[in-house]
């Protein structure tokens, strides 16, 4: 699921009048980046304030300035400045001009900027699977081959075709396995090749809801761009030279680029607040198992519902059967507890977090206070202060306060607004549509706060007026500033493209949570990805806000959403299908889970957007490591049985179950429990006393003795038996016992616990995570 973006304007830029002419902006140009060094800073930086950090900088824009002929030039070129111990700066610059700097008395050297090359769908290099723009030898990249061979399927807006992720250059013959189709409809335009193999689209249940429809909803292709930007992110090419309006440089890519792939176009515009309807989806999860995909993507979903009341929970059932991965996102409802979609135990459910990658915009307020916030604005604001008004004290006399501090259509005064920068609350109504707002009442940027419970998570957006997203910390700083002053003034910088921020990642704040509320005994979300600031291919048929005053149009586009963390893993899927076909879909999903990590790039246990500890609710068993994905030693391997016999325990009938499972008379096992089925997570809801649950693991690697270690939730103790396992050969299955039990006099006040249970040949760390609430 994508967050919803929209954005303006009635009146664009002469910038964005080229844009919308079909012309694209241009990536990597002729400049490169450089570093000028200058030695050591003379001052010791834990005595010096941010006001004399900022005057270093000053100096540098001076410096670089006389070169550039002006301090604006060089503010526009330079992307770090080195303030502290190192004297000197990064910089985009000419050769020319880098040499001119070199001879300087005050240079010590210059030197290109090696090996910081940017990859567009950064987060691959982000999950270890290339480094510096080269893959190294341990890939599971180079391990599966890039997911060649396997069909990855996506069930979304369709696809657009033209887009250089789905040309075919290099591919051989459509794999004999393939018994799909392109289905063009009304479009005579529409194509696909040996990379898109497959287009088809459902429309019916649609139809059955607004009526009749014109032509131009009989087709395949994306008007949208949610389907594209999805797909890629799965199985797209690799794709150099993209890049969102100069920002994010680099090479495109998908999870398995030489996967074959085919969409599913089950979602239309929108209507009573739905665009995915049942009828449609439950067609094409039908059709694509018959088609021959061996993964499905998912990125849509609704309200929690009992399993064979949900087109996505039957689907996947029958796709499961057939060996074919689905993968769903979790939803974009959090960070509300118990709000997370998706939720049947046979697919893999994703949660969003972060990367290692920003796009800085700065605010500067008139007291030297520097903000980092973040756009991806095409908009230039001339390097100067600018009045900054709080939207409150711009709105209209008829105008609610309440409407008026989230920059809502109808609440500005131009008359107030005018030449300003304007500070926007976040919250209720999109964020770029508070920039049209801001816009069209004559505002030259804004400033868009977070609210508390969105906490430090920024996402970078196309708005058209030069703006700036800063967190809920900083907003309150710039709402203070304005409060402190008779004549509060402001700019914004130019975004430019940072990578290796720490930490990374951390969980959206949008990214939905568990516990599950369908069935409290299985953990939900499963994993996470990265789903902030993702950058895939797009349509062309609208503007990057799908907007209709958006008149631009660019063939990638940055978006956020759980929608986008989900094909992450069909991708890393896809390379595991290409590496062990005769794997389960259990046994991929195991593979991901119990070698995911719980820590971020400072090795610190994974934070939430207010910089809380995270929680399993949050990410599942963690933010996935592909390559530790190729190599589990040990797997959770279920059976369809046992997830029937799951049925069973819910309560549905075996009369019902006979007919879901389409295998005869169905007999259910006596006294199965839901705290029985082989998950690779272990969560009991209702603990009384102790309970003792089993799980059964299968050896995938090569024959070793596993030792068993557990970290206790807080007031619970865990015993395992046996503790040691040993496995004499690939394939054998041993079955362990798990007892939970309240510790005496530790209360936990009917609240969730976590832990975690470990097994490890030394080589291996096969880890599940403990969710436990006592009673």
């Amino acid at each position: 699921m994508r967050i919803p973006n929209l954005i303006l304007s009635y009146s664009l830029p002469p910038l964005l009048l080229l844009l919308a002419s079909g012309l694209h902006w241009p990536c990597c140009a002729a400049k490169q980046s450089y570093v000028v060094y200058m030695g050591a800073h003379s001052h010791d930086p834990a005595k010096l304030s941010p006001l004399d950090f900022n005057r270093v900088t000053h100096s540098h824009y001076e410096f670089l300035g006389s070169f550039l002929g002006s301090s604006d030039a060089a503010k526009d070129s330079i992307f770090y400045s080195y303030t502290k111990h190192i004297n000197g700066f990064a910089a985009t610059l000419e050769e020319e001009v880098a040499a001119e700097i070199a001879k300087h008395p005050k240079v010590l050297s210059v030197f290109e900027n090696r090996g910081r090359k940017l990859h567009t769908t950064r987060s691959w290099d982000f999950m270890g699977l290339e480094q510096n723009g080269k893959t190294p030898s341990n890939s599971i990249w180079k391990k599966a081959r890039y997911g060649e061979g396997v069909i990855i399927g996506n069930l979304d807006t369709g696809v657009w075709p033209e887009s250089k992720s789905f040309n075919d250059k290099g591919f051989g013959p459509i794999p004999s396995k393939w018994r799909g189709i392109c289905h063009n409809g009304s479009d005579p335009t529409f194509h696909c090749n040996r990379k898109l193999i497959g287009a088809r689209y459902f429309n019916k249940g649609y139809a059955s809801v607004v009526g009749k429809l014109n032509s131009s909803l009989e087709s395949p292709r994306d008007t949208e761009g949610h389907g594209s930007h999805t797909l890629s992110t799965a199985g797209g090419n690799m794709v150099p030279g993209v890049s969102v309006f100069g920002q994010g440089c680099g090479t495109a890519k998908g999870g398995s680029p030489k996967a074959r792939v085919a969409a599913y176009k089950v979602c239309w515009p929108p209507v009573a607040g739905n665009e995915c309807f049942d009828a449609d989806i439950m067609a094409a999860f039908d059709v694509a198992i018959h088609d021959g995909v061996d993964v499905l993507s998912v990125s849509l979903g609704g309200s929690a519902a009992a399993f064979f009341n949900d087109s996505v929970a039957i689907g996947s059932f029958h796709a499961a059967k057939h060996g074919i991965v689905v993968v769903c996102s979790a939803g974009n409802s959090g960070p509300a507890e118990g709000s997370a979609e998706n939720l049947a135990p046979w697919y893999i459910t994703v949660g969003a977090s972060t990367m290692d990658r920003e796009f800085p915009s700065y605010v500067v307020l008139g007291n030297n206070l520097s903000l980092k916030g973040e756009s991806l604005s095409a908009a230039k604001l001339a390097h100067k202060f600018y009045p900054i008004i709080k939207a409150t004290d711009a709105k209209l006399p008829s105008a609610r306060v309440e409407d008026a501090v989230l920059c809502q259509n109808g609440t500005l005064d131009p008359k107030k607004v005018k030449g300003k920068i304007l500070l926007c609350l976040r919250g209720v109504n999109a964020r770029v549509d508070k920039g049209e707002q801001a816009l069209l009442a004559g505002a030259v940027g804004m400033v868009l706060a977070n609210d508390k419970i969105n906490g430090n998570e920024i996402l970078a957006d196309p708005h058209v007026l030069a703006a700036s997203q800063v967190n809920f910390t900083d907003g309150v700083s710039v709402f203070d500033y304005i409060n402190s002053t008779k004549f509060p003034v402001a700019y914004i910088t130019h975004p430019k493209t940072l990578i290796h921020t720490k930490p990374a990642p951390f969980m959206a704040a949008f990214s939905s949570k568990g516990p599950n509320i369908i069935v409290p005994e299985i953990l939900k979300p499963d994993i996470t990805a990265p789903g902030v600031s993702v950058i895939a291919a797009y349509t062309e048929d609208e503007g990057p806000t799908n907007q209709m005053f958006d008149k631009r149009r660019i063939p990638y586009n940055s978006v956020s959403g759980t929608s986008m963390s989900c094909p992450h893993i069909s991708g890393v899927v896809g390379l595991l299908k290409t590496m062990y076909p005769s794997w389960s879909p259990a046994a991929i999903k195991s593979a991901i889970m119990t070698t995911a990590t719980t820590l971020d790039n400072e090795a610190e246990q994974l934070l939430n957007a207010t910089n809380g500890k995270a929680t399993p609710f949050g990410y599942g068993a963690g933010h996935v490591e592909p390559n530790r994905a190729m190599d589990p030693g040990l797997v959770y391997d279920t059976t369809i049985n046992d997830y029937l016999n799951f049925l069973c325990a819910l309560g549905y009938n075996e009369t019902q179950i006979s007919t879901f499972s389409e295998g005869g008379d169905y007999k259910c096992a006596r006294n199965f429990s839901l705290l029985n089925l082989n998950y690779p997570s272990i969560t009991v809801p209702n603990l009384s006393g102790s309970v003792t649950l089993t799980r059964t693991l299968k050896i995938v690697g090569a024959p070793a003795t596993y030792n068993v270690r557990v970290q206790n939730p807080s007031g619970i103790s865990i015993f395992v038996k046996p503790n040691i396992l040993k496995f004499k050969k690939v394939g054998e299955e041993k079955t362990f016992e798990v007892t939970l039990k309240v510790k005496q006099g530790k209360a936990t006040n009917n609240k969730y616990a976590f832990g975690k249970m470990i097994w490890s040949d030394g080589k291996h760390h096969v880890k599940s995570p403990i969710v436990v609430r006592a009673l």
